[in-house]
């Protein structure tokens, strides 16, 4: 076995994209040093630092942890140049000039190390053009590494060599691209904007010369190609003024300047609208004005007739909802197809072009049609790529139409579908793997020793790979859960419940599943199938179930539903096997809960942890605040407790959630023990190897002991606060309640500091004060608001 290992990252280039790759890297524990010019006036290493600064401002933050900002190194091309040689990987992220880029080669070439990997993060300049001027041993290591903005939070990043770059080196990235830094990665052909953009960004063209065509304004067709396609929910004009009019002008000048012989040129030409609006300096979200502009609350729309900003009021048709509701894919497109109705007419127009445009560009810009479809999705957050989507509504009758409409002119341009597209087959993904016309062969999956990692790999359409729902040896399933192994000495616990939700069925699970594992398995991971899709760990109580038991039998019903969970969670701390929560997404409330009282945690990058009980004017009863006095005591080490507890305090109180793992870290829900995993993919893998570890190691559950608590001295401090807050209308006086509850609880009750008493002590705590809210109206109108509407009631 040989390690490749990334010990230092150079960034070139502090713009918008160079710093947040450096940011990644800060948040991956990859140490890292960000260049560019020196300034003219201040520090020397002023534009890098102004960089930094402008970090912690984001949103979406880059940063995981903002006070890891201050690990970012800083440098300049003048002073520092020698710190390159300690770097194995340089990425180059500067404008999209290849005469820049070719000048600051020039400089940084004499201090890159003979073993150094050195890529560039072009959106689509020519890769072999940038590497030109290279001695071979240089080219041999170059490459193109295009991360999407934000980088943290998409998945893509596409991996183009020349014709130059060694193969291990590719490799070698992709290993640290995938699990390093959590990335999804797609190899590209060096052609003009590689695969997501060149296909992303005619689609977005496509769309934009078909509305002109069908005479639809832009919030219509935002509407239109959103969320009801599968589609990022900004849509088409939106996402142009999130990613910036003068870089989508860009992009699209890369294709008319070197894209001249493509059958579809004409459709590059930069639509009249996107002219008017980069001329009068209307770039979008960054300048504050694009497509869309925001005054006060009201978002306005540009409408090229009038030369100004109107009123954003444009929707779907009904009769085109009710179609696109549809869930049999041929019905949906042949109904498209068929309809009268212009906005029908104009989907079935960009559905259309892009099937055309993928099938005559396939062969010229991907390996094969899954790098297709995993760049849209990852790239430009689509359900389905665009092949998956031919291949769903029937490939053969599609592709007739397509060829009907190329024939009597229709089509955006008179270029024929390739032969292949007609030889009888259903489509381009098969069980043996995806179409390549390069090879006249059905492609199959990389078999990198990273993959191994993904017990479930990403999959398209048609390729019939069993997912983490059906896989496995099943032990035991209902409609709550499934308890299941891979045929080995873990055991997994998946939830079914809707966003993983806690209720009877899950409580009466959890034992089971604990049973099983401590019988026959060296320990119990918690995951779920959805984890790599966006799914929830658990998103908390099920109060919709508990709605019938307190119609019945009133609060005294709720109390013994309380207990319930309140003894499943100590079980699941106490269990004689290890037991592994995998957390990715949500985990709030109850949720939080439950990952707590696993034995470790191994959690997703994108985590997002919280107590967030007060939104429904309830306190945490699942042990979570019992929870909270335990860890203050354990942090303290017998010191003043109330300083490690306020952090704890505060957080239940204001249902503060993380908005990341390492966040979750800092404030106290994750230990610095638990386990961050950058690529969700491999959360299930991760699990596992901490659950075998722990039992191989002689896994003991701890002992139960009393905890010494802060007493009525914490409480009468807190209270302080809470009544100035409350004074000064910072918070409502059922929130001062609400704190005054979670305060007594994680003091232990009215007794003296320092006193000693059992976990079941402050759960009796917790259960006591959530059965007194739940007879409180206030608390009453806060849980039929969230049922009845999805937010919190603030009251």
């Amino acid at each position: 076995m040989s390690n490749f290992i990334v010990k230092k990252v150079a960034v070139l280039g502090a713009g918008v994209m160079g710093a947040q790759i450096a940011a990644h890297c800060v948040n991956a524990k990859v140490p890292v040093v960000l260049f560019d010019l020196p300034a003219k006036e201040g520090p020397k290493n002023g534009i890098v630092l102004r960089a930094i600064e402008n970090l912690k401002k984001l949103s979406p933050a880059p940063l995981g942890n903002k006070d890891d900002a201050s690990l970012i190194q800083v440098a300049n091309y003048e002073d520092n140049l020698e710190i390159l040689k300690g770097c194995d990987l340089i990425i180059e992220a500067i404008a999209e000039r290849m005469d820049w880029k070719h000048d600051l080669y020039k400089k940084v070439a004499p201090f890159i190390g003979p073993n150094t990997i050195f890529a560039s993060n072009t959106s689509g300049l020519s890769i072999t053009a940038l590497s030109e001027g290279f001695d071979a041993d240089l080219k041999a290591r170059f490459c193109g590494v295009h991360f999407f903005n934000p980088p943290r939070y998409m998945h893509l990043v596409e991996l183009i060599p020349t014709v130059s770059t060694r193969p291990e080196i590719l490799d070698q990235l992709e290993g640290f691209l995938t699990t390093t830094l959590g990335k999804g990665v797609v190899r590209a052909k060096d052609t003009p904007n590689f695969i997501a953009n060149r296909v992303g960004i005619f689609s977005m063209m496509a769309t934009m010369y078909e509305a002109q065509k069908f005479g639809l304004p832009v919030d219509v067709v935002d509407d239109l190609t959103g969320t009801k396609l599968g589609r990022a929910k900004s849509a088409t004009f939106r996402t142009a003024d999130v990613v910036g009019l003068d870089t989508m002008g860009h992009v699209m000048k890369t294709m008319q300047d070197n894209l001249k012989d493509d059958p579809f040129y004409p459709v590059y030409k930069t639509p009249e609208l996107l002219e008017k609006l980069i001329a009068a300096g209307a770039l979008g979200q960054k300048t504050g004005a694009g497509f869309f502009k925001k005054v006060g609350k009201d978002i306005l729309r540009f409408d090229g007739a009038k030369g100004d900003y109107v009123p954003s009021t444009g929707k779907a048709d009904d009769i085109v909802v009710r179609i696109l509701k549809e869930k049999d894919p041929a019905k949906k497109m042949k109904t498209l197809r068929e309809s009268t109705n212009p906005q029908a007419q104009f989907l079935w127009a960009i559905f259309r072009d892009t099937f055309h445009y993928i099938a005559v560009h396939l062969e010229s810009i991907a390996d094969c049609a899954r790098d297709v479809d995993f760049a849209l999705r990852w790239g430009f957050g689509q359900k389905n790529g665009p092949f998956e989507g031919w291949q769903a509504a029937g490939w053969q009758q599609v592709a007739e139409w397509v060829k009907d409409d190329i024939d009597a002119g229709k089509a955006l341009c008179n270029a024929p579908l390739p032969q292949w597209v007609f030889d009888g087959r259903t489509g381009v993904h098969t069980a043996e793997g995806s179409w390549s016309p390069a090879k006249n062969a059905y492609v199959p999956r990389s078999d990198l020793a990273v993959y191994q990692r993904q017990a479930f790999r990403a999959t398209v359409l048609g390729e019939n790979a069993l997912d983490g729902t059906k896989a496995g040896t099943t032990v035991f399933e209902d409609e709550s859960v499934r308890i299941w192994h891979q045929n080995d000495d873990v055991l997994i616990l998946s939830l079914k419940t809707k966003m993983h939700v806690i209720g009877q069925g899950v409580i009466n699970g959890l034992a089971k599943a604990i049973d099983e594992a401590e019988k026959n398995y060296k320990g119990l991971v918690l995951w779920s199938a959805d984890a790599a899709d966006g799914g929830a760990f658990s998103a908390g109580a099920d109060l919709q179930s508990m709605l019938p038991v307190f119609m019945s039998g009133g609060v005294k019903a709720i109390e013994p539903e309380v207990a319930k969970l309140q003894q499943a969670h100590q079980a699941l701390k106490y269990a004689n096997v290890p037991v592994v929560a995998a957390v990715s997404g949500m985990a709030l409330g109850g949720g939080c809960e439950l990952m707590m009282h696993a034995s470790k945690r191994v959690a997703s990058i994108e985590s997002y942890i919280g107590l967030v009980e007060v939104g429904v004017g309830l306190v945490p009863a699942g042990g979570g605040l019992k929870e909270a006095a335990v860890r203050a005591a354990a942090d303290a080490k017998g010191t003043d407790i109330l300083q490690f507890l306020k952090n704890y305090f505060t957080n239940a109180a204001t249902a503060n959630v993380s908005k990341s793992a390492l966040e979750a870290q800092k404030m106290g829900y994750l230990s610095q023990n638990d386990v961050i995993v950058f690529n969700p993919y491999e959360l299930l893998h991760v699990a596992k190897v901490e659950a075998r570890a722990m039992f191989d190691a002689g896994y003991r559950p701890q002992l139960q002991k009393l905890i010494p608590v802060a007493g009525r001295t914490g409480m009468a401090t807190i209270m302080a606060q809470l009544v100035n807050m409350r004074d000064g209308g910072f918070i409502s006086a059922h929130d001062y309640k609400l704190g005054a509850m979670i305060a007594e609880i994680v003091c232990g009750g009215d007794i003296e500091p320092g006193s000693l008493v059992s976990e079941q002590w402050l759960l009796d705590l917790e259960r006591k004060a959530f059965m007194e809210l739940l007879n409180n109206p206030k608390t009453q109108e806060r849980i039929m608001g969230m049922m009845q509407t999805g937010k919190p009631v603030r009251n």
